[in-house]
């Protein structure tokens, strides 16, 4: 199935089948794993459409084919991670240009943006994305890009993707949303208006905690041809065997996906009636301040949850150390439990004055909830918080 033939078929079909078709004489059902460097050409410069693995390779063209369809983008291109992902974007600005960027972001790709892209010059704005009236105020006559997270990480704010990609159009500031935390099966933001959407996808697309990588994915025909020449040209391309693992994956993403999010919404109210429990961060909760509005650009709440305990890092440790299923760990949307302690963990790099404005403190939690049985993992963390 090519992807312009997947526009009518369902989520689940595209998953299974969009840019995967019988491979080869031995019409192979799975695409193989093309583990191979270069490839043979008839006479220089005359290939069958393939000459160096950096370049590409037939695995890698199948993946992407798949997350583009996904995606309901024309183009997507695959990255060795989601920060790599991330980093030959950012190649497309050169020095001088200024970015605004969800001041609540994944904490790697604020220690990239203030700590290794500002070295070339590039300027960056952090605010918060929910006043759209003060992000268009904010714009210069350099600001190139607006960088949206949504559903934030940690915190969990959502902004209005259509909004601020309607704004950024008409300033003719590109938009790009990291759409990790929901996946295309709960938010597509190129049909919400948006420029481009990036993954990590080491963490719902793949799903299995075996793969690090990233894509990238647009509508813009001249973004994407930009973008595959750096693909090249700076070549943080991923292995194929990872092509083939996340593949693999994504073909259970729908079935995955609700079942995240099923089991996270019993979580969620078993933590808000808990007693030791100061708050609750989740957006399928109508106590979520952006409630509304994710009902209305999401078709679902994920599997994130964020929360805070009563006490401070004392009782967070004895929290993150005693869970036996939630295994403390980074990273986030596999098909396991893991639980980890942002202001230590994920988000250490991001400075304190800014964290505790965020709201990341010494007794906030997050929770990536797994598929495994909802009352065993609820059950995990009643034992975990009794000995707090």
């Amino acid at each position: 199935m090519n992807n312009s033939e997947s526009k009518k078929f369902g989520f689940g079909t595209k998953a299974i089948h969009a840019g995967q078709s019988p491979h080869g004489d031995s019409a192979s059902v799975m695409t193989p794993i093309y583990q191979t460097s270069t490839y043979a050409q008839k006479s220089p410069g005359q290939h069958t459409g393939y000459e160096y693995a950096r370049t590409d390779n037939p695995t890698r063209t199948a993946y992407q084919e798949c997350v583009a369809a996904l995606e309901n983008g024309k183009h997507a291109l695959a990255f060795s991670s989601g920060l790599a992902t991330i980093d030959t974007l950012f190649h497309t600005l050169k020095s001088g240009d200024h970015i605004i960027c969800s001041d609540d972001v994944y904490g790697g790709t604020f220690r990239l943006f203030d700590k290794i892209l500002t070295r070339f010059k590039l300027e960056f704005t952090f605010m918060d994305l929910s006043d759209i009236a003060a992000v268009e105020k904010a714009i210069k006559p350099n600001t190139k890009m607006l960088w949206i997270e949504s559903p934030t990480n940690p915190m969990l704010k959502i902004f209005d993707i259509e909004a601020l990609a309607k704004m950024s159009r008409a300033k003719k500031v590109l938009s790009v949303v990291d759409n990790t935390f929901m996946s295309p099966y709960f938010q597509r933001p190129l049909d919400l208006g948006t420029d481009a959407v990036v993954h990590s996808i080491t963490k719902y697309m793949n799903g299995h905690s075996d793969v690090v990588g990233g894509v990238f994915i647009t509508n813009d025909t001249k973004l994407h041809e930009e973008m595959k020449y750096l693909q090249n040209a700076v070549g943080a391309v991923p292995a194929p065997q990872d092509c083939f693992l996340v593949m693999r994956g994504l073909k259970t993403l729908h079935i995955r996906m609700k079942q995240h999010q099923e089991n996270a919404i019993e979580i969620a109210n078993f933590l808000v009636k808990h007693p030791k429990v100061e708050k609750v961060i989740y957006p399928g909760l109508e106590s979520h301040p952006q409630h509304a509005l994710a009902k209305k650009q999401m078709t679902g709440f994920g599997g994130m949850i964020s929360f805070t305990i009563k006490g401070g890092l004392t009782e967070s440790r004895k929290l993150l150390e005693t869970t036996k299923l939630f295994t403390l760990a980074e990273s986030l949307g596999g098909v396991e439990s893991l639980i980890e302690h942002p202001a230590i963990m994920t988000h250490a790099s991001v400075p304190l004055e800014n964290r505790q404005k965020l709201g990341i403190s010494d007794n906030l939690v997050r929770i990536s909830v797994g598929i495994e049985d909802v009352q065993d993992l609820i059950e995990d963390l009643k034992n975990a918080l009794s000995a707090v």
